[in-house]
């Protein structure tokens, strides 16, 4: 918490020395004896897994880096050559490709567990907004890292995206040659993708280190989404170490299983069977795709007739999140206590996945068979194209219509004073609880 001090004292000569210079061993003490809510589910260790995650690829990348030739004539050569001659090479292709997957996997979690909890809620809005922050990086490194293996789906893939930036009036051809090295892909876009692709997980540990930075002076959240009182600390809160050390340890295995068991038994489940095709800009592939976790934005992008329009909307739906402090007009954190609120959310999380199901499809298939009816202007009403057209109209009417309006409107469940006394039911038991309305915002 922000007023939680120091209990870290040097012990030896040198660690007297440095603490008077650079007390980052101060700081790494007091982050473990860190005051901690003592009701945090599994839910809340996807911050450590994403940690582990960040480590991994950026260990795995350097590596990788050593042996990668980033030209359009050696790129996908050298990571063949990789794949069968580096000593453990394919260890390290594979990790660092199904690395991706899993960061994206824990990075989903660990947002929608802080969209539950109203952990984005006053005074934890930096916090939130520095998530964002790196989830945007997250995308940007991993679209330029879908490109360097030069196969049939990163040359048109990045093709597809980098055409979009030309869509934007007045400054988007000048942003497409830049981007590019020049009028089309070709070895000046391969060394900028690369330089790019390696520079940006450095940048995303940077900003880690502000978002953890500000964890420790906002404090952790809780399941109950109450502000824990000075006077109640030593009842509801526990020291970080050793408690959620371990507890983070145990998900953290067995997450690290579940990533064991695509790199060693499907390694290439995750991928596209195209991306093993040498780039070919004279052959475009029946269906450009990008990778699984881009998906429900392909999707957003495509549910939009105009072109820069569907790149607004794309864009759009990052940005969004950005701004979503402040357009929850709720004074009760968590959804536990917001029934009503608690089964759009569900709807949304359901939404997300139909998109991400959408994105991977061609717009004009018809959802259920070969049946075709309701024609409209644009097509079949039957089609993934409108399929996917109320699924990104649902995405932005969440934040920007029922989030808002739903905070002003619904009657929230009675919260708990603290959370260590147990709130029963019924409206004989509310001694121990308090109205959500009188709860103080922030």
């Amino acid at each position: 918490m922000s007023g939680h001090e120091s209990t870290y004292v040097p012990k030896t000569g040198v660690e007297k020395w440095l603490d008077t210079r650079l007390p980052i061993v101060r700081f790494g003490a007091d982050y473990m004896s860190l005051p901690t809510p003592k009701n945090l589910n599994y839910w809340y260790t996807f911050g450590a897994i994403l940690t582990v995650c960040l480590m991994i690829q950026i260990i795995t990348g350097i590596f990788l880096a050593m042996n990668y030739v980033p030209t359009t004539a050696g790129a996908f050569a050298s990571v063949e050559r990789i794949m069968r001659d580096v000593n453990g090479g394919w260890l390290l292709r594979y990790v660092h490709a199904n690395g991706a997957s899993m960061f994206f996997i824990a990075v989903y979690v660990h947002m929608l567990r802080g969209l539950y909890y109203g952990s984005y809620k006053a005074p934890r809005e930096m916090i939130w907004i520095l998530g964002c922050v790196i989830f945007f990086l997250m995308i940007a490194t991993a679209f330029l890292g879908y490109v360097l293996p030069w196969g049939q789906m990163s040359y048109w893939g990045a093709e597809v995206i980098t055409n979009l930036v030309g869509a934007i009036p007045l400054i988007g051809e000048p942003i497409l040659i830049w981007l590019r090295g020049g009028p089309a892909i070709d070895n000046a876009t391969l060394n900028r993708f690369f330089s790019l692709h390696y520079l940006l997980p450095f940048v995303i540990f940077g900003v880690v280190v502000l978002h953890l930075w500000a964890l420790h002076t906002s404090g952790q959240n809780n399941p109950v989404g109450i502000l824990i009182p000075k006077d109640r600390e030593k009842k509801d809160m526990i020291p970080f170490h050793p408690y959620y050390t371990v507890k983070d340890g145990f998900a953290l295995l067995l997450f690290m299983t579940m990533f064991a068991v695509f790199v060693f038994f499907m390694p290439n489940a995750l991928g596209h069977a195209d991306n093993y095709i040498p780039a070919n800009p004279l052959q475009t592939p029946a269906h450009i795709v990008p990778e699984w976790y881009m998906l429900p934005f392909y999707a957003i992008l495509r549910a939009v007739p105009d072109k820069f329009g569907g790149v607004l909307a794309m864009f759009g739906a990052i940005g969004v999140l950005f701004v979503l402090p402040w357009l929850d007009t709720s004074k009760v954190r968590s959804m536990r206590y917001r029934p009503t609120m608690r089964i759009f959310y569900i709807a949304f999380v359901i939404n997300g996945l139909i998109l991400g199901w959408c994105g991977g499809q061609l717009p004009d298939a018809p959802v259920i068979g070969n049946f075709s009816t309701f024609n409209l202007i644009d097509g079949d009403l039957n089609s993934f194209l409108w399929l996917t057209r109320f699924a990104t109209l649902y995405y932005f009417a969440f934040f920007f219509v029922l989030l808002p309006f739903v905070g002003l409107k619904e009657t929230p469940l009675r919260i708990p004073l603290s959370i260590s006394e147990p709130v029963l039911r019924g409206p004989d038991a509310m001694s121990g609880a308090v109205p959500a309305q009188a709860e103080k915002k922030g």
